[in-house]
């Protein structure tokens, strides 16, 4: 299995629910590149034939991905939730002919857009999503923001579900990176009723529970992770 896949994509609809979707390109590689599409409904008092919101996030294109939005409501932007996932952020942001969204303190990203940019910082616009700056560090170089409603939180990169995120018996699991410095401050305490993220299928089922799960026990089981990562690697 290849760590990110080439050849023919193919639209492979996961993480459905009231006001969202998302979708998995290439589902055989390793990486389990997962993107998402999030509606937010008029706010009270708005015009009431008008159609939801829909935020694109770090979006890897695919055959069919405009019906699937067009299911949802009117693309109001697109988001680069990771520093490195600026994936086909540009390119679904041009057919839509909306913006491209960036956090303010995010570097390196809007230049090598070639798509108009727009900055965000507390929240996403008027989303109804509040940020949360997961880590902004130049060793290792990592700049992540996660997106929270209440609801639905949405971690691009730090937590994710794809097999090399996950030691024993975890739903849900930090970066191999990260497990010996978890994001705990940042992310620690949250309750969302599901999570989202952008390797793998989120969790949407005792989400706030997973998470607690994945920050406390990162250090501990990260040999084993690793021991497992190495095996799947010589096996290939």
């Amino acid at each position: 299995m290849d760590m990110k896949a080439v050849g023919e994509p193919e639209l492979h609809e996961v993480d459905r629910f009231d006001h969202g979707v998302g979708w998995i390109t290439y589902p055989n590689e390793t990486m389990e590149r997962a993107s998402h599409a999030l509606a937010v409904p008029p706010e009270d008092g708005a015009d009431a034939e008008a159609s939801p919101d829909v935020w694109v996030l770090d979006p890897v294109d695919a055959p069919g991905l405009d019906d699937l939005l067009d299911e949802l409501g009117t693309v109001a932007g697109v988001v680069v939730a990771l520093d490195r996932h600026k994936r086909d952020a540009a390119t679904v942001a041009n057919r839509h002919d909306v913006p491209v969204y960036v956090p303010s303190w995010m570097t390196g990203v809007a230049d090598a857009l070639d798509a108009p940019v727009r900055r965000f910082d507390r929240t996403l616009a008027d989303s109804g999503f509040e940020t949360i700056r997961v880590r902004d560090s130049t060793v290792p170089p990592w700049q992540e923001v996660g997106l929270f409603d209440g609801s639905t939180l949405y971690v691009p990169e730090s937590l994710g579900t794809a097999s090399y995120f996950r030691g024993s018996r975890e739903r849900l699991g930090v970066h191999p990176m990260l497990r010996f410095t978890p994001p705990r401050g940042a992310l620690g305490g949250l309750d969302p009723d599901r999570v989202l993220v952008g390797h793998g299928v989120g969790v949407h089922d005792d989400a706030g529970a997973a998470i607690a799960d994945a920050l406390a026990n990162a250090r501990r089981k990260a040999p084993g992770l690793y021991a497992k990562t190495l095996r799947d690697a010589i096996s290939v």
